[in-house]
């Protein structure tokens, strides 16, 4: 046998990798990781590319139109809306990414006590998740806000709350369609331990579907945010939010309609480019669901 007959051994792709050839391939993925990263770029160099102090006032120039100086015009006490956008691209992702990683990592904890756990613990913990979730997102930051007054840590915590159950559910699901595969038989006929077993098979198999669940819920955290500032429950004046931006738009509507769009155009680019990207790490995360593009 020659050496030009020898096969070659096929190159194990790297899931780095795949998830940039699948990329590079479709355009609505490219084109969230573009928004992702304008925003998540905004968001953190946001003191250092605003070109006006987002809180400075300046009544002579009230809701002036977009402009050369004022990109995104000024709203009803002066202030640059283009600075305070961006400003309010921090509050925005700083709510999701630390509600959605303290949620995301006590529904990993609980939802695998659950699937792997007890019989009367599962129940318990279902019963839990279905109280939590039977009440109404609004209703229960009315509540926090009562009890606690309205601030940042009272948004971040309300989010935690009402997103804990999700991923709880969605982990217990997992481990419980892991743990009745036959290679988890076999680790427990050799003798392993629970410890064992959670760590090295259930963790590595459910952080997956986890994640990707949880870059989906980005748009979503940032759009209760916006919400519950726009309501008055979120951050208190004069701390920049899409969600008071919202909220003064709308009381001056009849005056100017930037404010309005300078306040949602951020929440539906958010949630367009985060639901793109995540729908790409779907499709190359979970072979049950990838797409052929």
């Amino acid at each position: 046998m020659t050496e030009n007959t020898l096969e070659k051994p096929k190159k194990d792709t790297s899931v780095f990798a795949t998830l940039v050839n699948h990329m590079l391939k479709d355009r609505l993925a490219m084109i969230g990781l573009i928004l992702v990263v304008i925003i998540t770029g905004s968001a953190i160099f946001a003191p250092y590319i605003v070109p006006h102090n987002p809180n400075k006032l300046n009544v002579r120039h009230r809701l002036k139109a977009p402009s050369s100086e004022h990109l995104l015009g000024t709203d009803q006490l002066g202030r640059d809306v283009f600075s305070r956008v961006i400003i309010g691209s921090r509050v925005a992702l700083q709510v999701a990414l630390v509600s959605i990683s303290v949620a995301g990592s006590i529904g990993l904890v609980l939802g695998m006590l659950a699937g792997f756990g007890t019989k009367w613990l599962d129940s318990f913990l279902i019963i839990l998740f279905d109280s939590i979730r039977s009440f109404p997102t609004i209703m229960f930051a009315l509540a926090v806000v009562t009890l606690v007054g309205p601030s940042l840590n009272t948004v971040i915590l309300v989010v935690i709350v009402t997103s804990i159950p999700v991923y709880g559910r969605i982990v217990r699901t997992q481990t419980q369609a892991i743990i009745h595969n036959d290679f988890i038989m076999a680790e427990k006929a050799m003798g392993a331990g629970k410890v064992r077993i959670i760590l090295v098979h259930i963790l590595p198999n459910v952080i997956g579907p986890l994640l990707i669940i949880a870059s989906m819920d980005i748009p979503v955290v940032v759009t209760i945010e916006a919400g519950l500032s726009f309501l008055g429950l979120g951050v208190r004046p004069p701390t920049a939010s899409w969600g008071t931006i919202l909220n003064d738009g709308y009381a001056f509507i009849r005056n100017t309609p930037w404010l309005v769009i300078a306040g949602g155009a951020p929440l539906i680019l958010t949630t367009l480019g985060f639901t793109f990207l995540g729908e790409a790490l779907r499709d190359v995360f979970d072979p049950k669901l990838r797409r052929e593009v």
